[in-house]
């Protein structure tokens, strides 16, 4: 019985001497995937809390190097090259410093990012971009520090970043339009219906050459004739119309409105309809 009672004590005492407590961080871990374009995009950091601090010119001063965040680095990872203020930033992985002004900051992307905090010896050939972000005033206060993607399109983002009540933005630039152009270039020597459709489409919300835009829809809707698909002639509809042919825009948006009709896509119908009432085709 006491040799029991000893075996016992003992796995008590060891489960004692392993046992952790396991309490929530004070600034807890965040890691966000965009896809900006056609460029992946990973940022990494710690989120620190005001708790009724003040924040920029007292906890974070003015002028100084600041991690922007807490614990570890910020990092951030880009897929691909991608341009800040006109500078190229090769694709990798950087730590984001800033220091903090009244009226803007400096914003820092650093090629070393395996610091804990600010680096203890700061080296000038490791500052990949160096820019100068304006400062926001946020009409109330946020109570955690919080860095995100905003002002999405297909060749460009903002890295905002907000605290307290101040928001700074940097924007980057993708390569999105040099790899689609690429990729419908090299399509073109065999293209299928979709390959003229996504790049139809493409010119059509960018901007581009309507021209263009027009030949490769036509020509997808021509493959897909004998199964038409209501989705291609909306687009075809689109582009007819901005491309000032009216009739055309007209005969698409009518055949996609069948095809949708028919289809059950409630969606459709409703473009259409609104699309053939703007050009007084209902």
């Amino acid at each position: 019985m006491k040799k029991l009672l000893l075996i016992l004590m003992a796995f008590t005492m060891a489960y004692s001497v392993n046992a952790q407590v396991e309490t929530p961080q004070p600034s807890p871990f965040t890691k966000i995937e965009q896809k900006v374009g056609l460029t992946d995009v990973t940022l990494e950091y710690s989120r620190p809390n005001m708790r009724d601090r003040t924040i920029f010119g007292d906890l974070v001063p003015y002028d100084k190097l600041w991690r922007t965040g807490a614990n570890a680095n910020t990092k951030i990872t880009f897929s691909d090259d991608v341009v800040i203020n006109g500078t190229t930033l090769k694709a990798g992985e950087y730590a984001i410093f800033a220091k903090p002004g009244k009226t803007s900051w400096e914003v820092i992307f650093y090629s070393d990012a395996s610091n804990w905090g600010t680096p203890r010896n700061w080296d000038d050939t490791k500052v990949a971009v160096k820019t100068t972000a304006k400062v926001y005033e946020m009409p109330m206060k946020i109570e955690t520090f919080t860095i995100g993607f905003d002002d999405l399109s297909n060749s460009s983002a903002v890295i905002g970043m907000i605290w307290e009540n101040v928001y700074v933005g940097v924007k980057f630039e993708v390569p999105t339009d040099e790899a689609v152009v690429a990729s419908i270039k090299k399509a073109m020597n065999g293209p299928g219906a979709n390959d003229y459709f996504s790049a139809a489409v493409y010119y059509l919300q960018e901007g581009k050459d309507i021209a263009k835009a027009k030949k490769w829809i036509d020509k997808a809707v021509d493959m897909t004739k004998d199964k038409p698909r209501f989705w291609y002639l909306r687009q075809q509809s689109l582009i007819h119309a901005k491309a000032g042919d009216k009739a055309g825009a007209v005969k698409a948006a009518k055949a996609s409105l069948a095809g949708a009709e028919k289809a059950g896509n409630a969606d459709y119908v409703k473009m259409n309809k609104e699309s053939l009432a703007e050009w007084g085709a209902m």
